[in-house]
């Protein structure tokens, strides 16, 4: 039957119940149990013959003479209804076959009981409808499969699809893992602006927009860290945030334009307090998800056992690619870079980006057990403190697995003066056509004036850890609703 028939058939049918007086959107609907609970205490309802109820989305139907076999699903699990005519009386038993469809919402009330089969049910003694679908569920095997309509229809992806519901528990029992850790440690979870009048706290195309109240361009943030520092002035001492960042940039496999990242803040601590903290946080996140700290990704069984191997950026370089980082300008890596295929699609300011596109081909891939990359040149961490016997490198951290970037860290630059320098030299390169280049914000510099206390700050992307605990082969995977370009 063509789709537009199907909808058109249960409009009538929806039509039909308003004209018996049953409208099939009521307020509420009846449960006395979920169907968790009712598995649960299942020899207790039987025993007893107690009545209960059940709602939720009946996911198959199907007619045996007398009898009507149902499964009902809320959630947390399926359970087979029966629809018996003797027990029912003719007229409701009829009216299951006359109005009632796969997809629709219904509560049932009846008792427990085991089929011959041995499955336990539930014998509906009366029903009612409390949401009619107008349109059909997708055929479990040959329905939701195209790649770009799972992800438009998330709804009905994850309806259908148990694995992707297990993708996004995953997720969430990640983002809970973190809070409880953090709450552990001291932490405290604080909101700061999404929408900013200067972008700051990392090098990224912004997205622009207009407060018509002001009259005032604004920015969605690319990331909070400028606002969580100004907590450090203000006298917190660890601070943290989960939320969202907006990047305006490439979609791809493994970037969104609107993600989900962990930024943390501990004052009076530096980079090496970072790592330690990763270490164990990665432990406890892998433990709870998991159930372990030894992970396959991708063929690969990787072990997080803490310490990490540690490799320098430079020395990184020279071992994958035999460039000493030194010996070259702008211009002469620009050069080494074009003959090794690296593509630079964009106007680069500085080596360091050039640097950066070079590690990203041919050096990260290597990297498949927890391994932090140590002391980036500044250019490409302008927001960190310098080394103290070699300025040109931050005291900075990278965290890859696998092949992929999964958190950043440093200790963060509390010299005013210096701090003005490094955001004065990004707005060069921003006049410059560099749209990336950080924004000078001055009125964080005053912040800093008043004093920020050493401290180390970490970020972590939710949606690449959570890609990496399941093996999902892009972020939109385990990105509920991801952005999809128009029809």
């Amino acid at each position: 039957m063509a789709l537009e028939d199907i909808i058109q058939g249960r409009k009538q049918k929806r039509k039909l119940l308003q004209d018996r007086g049953e409208y099939p959107y009521p307020g509420k609907g009846k449960r006395t149990h979920t169907t968790e609970t009712f598995l649960s205490q299942f020899d207790e309802l039987q025993k007893s013959e107690e009545e209960i109820s059940l709602s939720g989305r009946l996911l198959a139907l199907r007619e045996h003479g007398s009898l009507i076999f149902g499964v009902v699903y809320d959630g947390f699990a399926k359970i087979q209804i029966v629809f018996k005519k003797d027990a029912m009386g003719e007229s409701a038993f009829r009216s299951v076959g006359d109005y009632v469809d796969i997809g629709d919402f219904m509560s049932v009330t009846g008792i427990a009981f085991t089929t011959k089969r041995g499955e336990k049910s539930v014998q509906v003694r009366r029903y009612s409808l409390i949401t009619k679908s107008l349109r059909p569920l997708p055929e479990k095997w040959h329905g939701l499969k195209d790649t770009e309509e799972r992800y438009r229809k998330r709804y009905l992806d994850l309806l259908m699809n148990k694995e992707v519901r297990d993708l996004f528990a995953t997720r969430h029992s990640t983002i809970r893992a973190i809070r409880e850790f953090l709450h552990e440690k001291y932490f405290e979870e604080v909101e700061t602006p999404m929408l900013q009048n200067i972008p700051g706290g990392a090098t990224a195309r912004p997205f622009e927009t207009h407060l018509n109240a002001m009259d005032m361009d604004m920015y969605l943030r690319i990331a909070p860290e400028l606002y969580l520092k100004r907590l450090l002035v203000a006298g917190y001492e660890k601070v943290f945030e989960i939320g969202r960042n907006f990047r305006n940039e490439g979609v791809d496999a493994s970037h969104n334009p609107e993600f989900t990242m962990l930024e943390l803040y501990a004052a009076y601590e530096d980079e090496r307090y970072g790592m330690a903290l990763t270490e164990e946080m990665m432990e406890l996140i892998l433990q709870k998800t998991v159930g372990s700290t030894t992970h396959t990704f991708e063929g690969n069984e990787i072990v997080f056992q803490p310490p990490y191997q540690r490799i320098e950026f430079n020395e990184m370089l020279m071992k994958y690619t035999d460039i000493r980082y030194e010996d070259y300008n702008l211009a002469s890596l620009l050069k080494k870079a074009d003959e090794m295929g690296v593509v630079i699609g964009k106007e680069v300011q500085s080596k360091a980006e050039v640097a950066d596109e070079i590690y990203k081909k041919y050096c990260r891939k290597h990297f498949i057990q927890p391994t932090f990359i140590i002391h980036y040149p500044m250019e490409m961490v302008p927001l960190a403190k310098p080394l103290d016997n070699n300025p040109s490198y931050a005291r900075s951290f990278q965290l890859v697995v696998g092949g992929i970037e999964m958190a950043k860290g440093y200790s963060e630059s509390n010299d005013p003066v210096t701090q003005r320098q490094e955001l004065e030299k990004q707005e060069e390169y921003r006049k410059k056509g560099d749209k990336e280049a950080h924004t000078m914000d001055t009125d964080f510099i005053e912040a800093l004036e008043y004093g920020m206390p050493p401290a180390c700050g970490i970020g972590i992307g939710i949606d690449r850890l959570v890609a990496f605990l399941s093996n999902a082969n892009a972020l939109r995977e385990i990105i509920l609703f991801p952005t999809m370009r128009d029809k």
